[in-house]
């Protein structure tokens, strides 16, 4: 609550003051805003780990694709290898008859 009170006083040449003094119950502040503000910051951590944590899959759904296709390469060399084999030995086997 807020009261406002004025003070006339006069004094003894007939001089008129007036004092204007304000009195207040005390600081009032909207608690909503405060709420407003912890809710808005809570969102925001929120959408945070829920960014970070989706970013941290793509990583490993990335790397474990990475050693797949690598060890995909290594059984093709792998083949590669068995075919030239096989070709030498069909060589020798052709010359030595």
């Amino acid at each position: 609550m807020t009261e406002e009170r004025v003070t006339r006083t006069t004094d003894e040449a007939g001089n008129t003051h007036t004092t204007h003094t304000v009195v207040t119950d005390g600081d009032r502040r909207a608690g909503g805003t405060n709420w407003v503000l912890v809710l808005l910051v809570l969102g925001v951590v929120i959408v945070g780990i829920i960014f970070f944590t989706q970013m941290s899959g793509a990583e490993v759904a990335k790397d474990n694709a990475i050693a797949e296709a690598a060890s995909e390469v290594g059984d093709a060399a792998g083949q590669v290898g068995d075919a030239a084999e096989s070709a030498g030995e069909a060589i020798e086997d052709a010359v030595a008859n």
